[in-house]
C-alpha cells in the first residue's frame, strides 16, 4: 500500500486523474463510449511518460525496494485508475435510464457487455503496453503506438458489431438480453485478470535485465 500510494502521490500525472472520471462520458447521448477507454489506456502511457521526466525510475532505484516492487506499483496505479473509470460510470448508466435518454445512435450502448468489451479491452493494451515499455524502462511513446494496434482495432469491432442486425442483443437493455450479455462480461473479468498477471511477469522479467 506505501508503495501504491508513493505512485499515486508522486508518479501519477493529473491528467490521468483526470481521465479516470471520464467514465461519466457514458451520460452523453450520442458518443463512441469505446473511447473512454482509450482515456483509460492514455492513463499508463501519460503515467510513465512523465515518470521518465522527472527520473522516477532512478529515485525508485534509490528506495529500499526491488525492481519487481517497482513494477508491481506501477501495475497497481494503473489498474486503480482503470476499474476507477468502470466504476465511477455505472452510476452515470443507471441516470440515463432515469433520465429516460435513448439508446445510442453511434455505437454500442453502455450495455453488461460493454463493459466486457471493454475489460478486453484494456488487458490487451497492457499485455502489449507494460511489456514492451519495460524492455528498457524508457520507450514509453513507443510502446504506446505499439500498444494502441490493437486497441483501436477492438474499439472499431466493437462499435461497429452493434450495426448487424444478427448482434443487436448486445446493444440492448432487454432483461433477456442482458442475462445473455453476462458471458460476456464474465470473459471480460478473467481475461483482465489473467493478462494483466502475465503482463506483469514479462515486465518484471525484462525491466530485471535492465541496467539503470
Amino acid at each position: 500500500m506505501k508503495l501504491l500510494y508513493k505512485e499515486a502521490a508522486l508518479a501519477a500525472h493529473p491528467t490521468s486523474i483526470v481521465f479516470a472520471f471520464l467514465g461519466c462520458l457514458v451520460i452523453v447521448p450520442a458518443y463512441p463510449y469505446t473511447v473512454i477507454f482509450m482515456f483509460g489506456c492514455l492513463a499508463p502511457y501519460i503515467t510513465l511518460l512523465y515518470a521518465r521526466e522527472t527520473n522516477d525510475a532512478w529515485y525508485t532505484a534509490v528506495l529500499p525496494v526491488t525492481k519487481r516492487e517497482s513494477v508491481k506499483g506501477k501495475c497497481m496505479l494503473i489498474i486503480c485508475i482503470q476499474l476507477f473509470q468502470l466504476l465511477i460510470s455505472i452510476p452515470c448508466v443507471f441516470l440515463r435510464g432515469a433520465l429516460k435518454l435513448e439508446n445510442n445512435p453511434v455505437g454500442i450502448d453502455a450495455t453488461i457487455a460493454y463493459y466486457g468489451f471493454g475489460l478486453i479491452i484494456y488487458a490487451v493494451y497492457d499485455l502489449i503496453f507494460f511489456p514492451t515499455y519495460y524492455k528498457n524502462g524508457y520507450q514509453a511513446g513507443k510502446a504506446f503506438v505499439v500498444a494502441s494496434i490493437p486497441m483501436l482495432l477492438l474499439m472499431v469491432a466493437t462499435e461497429a458489431a452493434v450495426h448487424f442486425p444478427a448482434l443487436a442483443w448486445l446493444d440492448s437493455y432487454a432483461p433477456g438480453d442482458l442475462l445473455r450479455q453476462t458471458p460476456i462480461l464474465l470473459a471480460g473479468i478473467l481475461c483482465y485478470i489473467v493478462l494483466l498477471l502475465l503482463a506483469y511477469r514479462i515486465s518484471v522479467k525484462r525491466f530485471e535485465r535492465v541496467d539503470l
